[in-house]
């Protein structure tokens, strides 16, 4: 790092300090020879929003959230009612469990239905332990096939993937939408 990068930078907190030493020299590169950044590349989008999504919630590629009504996806304000009902879909969506406040999902059996027959649904979760948040465990499924889980009670965060519709066990209660 240049002294002059280094004194502009000095009044800056910590952790804007990183993100301009991390990020500077892709933006002079990027700048400099007419790159585009990856991060252009179009988003995946979610699923069409059919009967059979109705009332499920889903993440967004801004990673905001939505819930399917009416055949279009609705934007939802967190913080929200954990709904019983998800949509996975692309790299998967990333939720926050009752190991935080304000979770997303709450604990117990779900099941992953894939949204097509070639579609793979898993999850990965990482919960909180006594010595913070521990290793992430995956499931994986098989092709065309639900798959049951158990998002654990103090679920920090979990990722479920695929192309799929997941709904808690007790999902007959009724929806918040």
């Amino acid at each position: 790092m240049t002294m002059r990068r280094r004194n502009a930078m000095s009044g800056l907190s910590t952790s804007a300090r990183q993100r301009a030493t991390r990020w500077a020299p892709a933006v002079i590169v990027a700048v400099g020879c007419g790159v585009t950044p990856v991060a252009s590349a179009a988003p995946v989008s979610a699923p069409d929003c059919s009967d059979r999504l109705a009332a499920a919630m889903t993440v967004l590629p801004d990673e905001s959230f939505a819930v399917c009504d009416d055949g279009s996806w609705q934007p939802v304000t967190a913080p929200f009612i954990p709904p019983d009902r998800w949509v996975s879909y692309g790299d998967g969506v990333l939720l926050h469990g009752q190991g935080r406040r304000n979770p997303e999902i709450m604990g117990g059996p779900w099941t992953g239905t894939p949204l097509d027959s070639s579609t793979v649904c898993g999850a990965e979760q990482a919960s909180v332990t006594n010595d913070g948040v521990g290793a992430p465990v995956a499931v994986v499924g098989t092709a065309g096939e639900t798959l049951p889980i158990e998002v654990g009670p103090v679920v920090f965060t979990i990722t479920l993937t695929g192309d799929c519709l997941w709904e808690a066990a007790d999902s007959a209660s009724s929806s918040p939408w």
